[in-house]
């Protein structure tokens, strides 16, 4: 099974970027599932992003993600901005329906190319190659598929991570075309967190 997040600031100032950046390091170790990080947008603080987009595979995907989806608060002092009195801060970790945008994309348009998979050492390693790099000649995108130890397995990945890029890049034409938002930046919801994390430590706040 297979589902796709974005976790957005929403637009917000540098300290939401710093917090979806916290969110998306938690996810990512937490999650016992297969993860493919499709895209993320830069913050304007180092390090940190205005939203970041990962797909999720495997058999447990649907009570993870369910753990996860609504608004997040962090509560903590601006550490870009000393005196700033504002202490409550809150990111969105949306679900996004991709099924729904319609791709002709033809075969002749992907090229397809075998490299050979890092790992452990051993006396066999890199020696076949079996990971699997798509690129879509139109536009350059290109993405890699090294989960398999078959070649014919992270081809057909591959191309299902290619095809939700390309989905990806057409929410973002239509925020451009049609002056939207792209990825539920503005219908973030501030209250009503589904989760709270406070400090400069972000740890956990039970609650009540």
């Amino acid at each position: 099974m297979e589902k796709i997040i974005s976790i957005t600031s929403g637009r917000g100032p540098a300290e939401c970027c710093w917090v979806v950046t916290q969110i998306f390091h938690i996810i990512m170790k937490k999650a016992k599932l297969k993860c493919t990080l499709l895209h993320q947008e830069k913050g304007t603080e180092k390090g940190t992003f205005y939203s970041v987009t990962i797909q999720f595979n495997g058999e447990n995907v649907n009570k993870f993600i369910k753990e996860w989806i609504g608004s997040i608060q962090w509560i903590g002092r601006s550490q870009y901005r000393k005196y700033h009195k504002r202490k409550n801060w809150f990111v969105a970790v949306n679900e996004l329906n991709l099924a729904h945008k319609s791709l002709n994309i033809e075969d002749q348009d992907i090229v397809y190319q075998a490299i050979r998979s890092g790992g452990p050492g051993g006396q066999h390693v890199n020696k076949v190659s079996t990971a699997i790099r798509a690129k879509y000649l139109p536009n350059g995108l290109s993405v890699l598929a090294s989960d398999s130890r078959s070649q014919l397995q992270n081809k057909k990945l591959a191309k299902e991570r290619l095809i939700n890029l390309l989905k990806l890049e057409l929410l973002h034409e239509k925020k451009v075309n049609e002056k939207e938002d792209w990825m539920s930046h503005n219908s973030l919801q501030r209250g009503n967190p589904i989760k709270i994390f406070e400090g400069p430590d972000f740890r956990v706040r039970k609650q009540k």
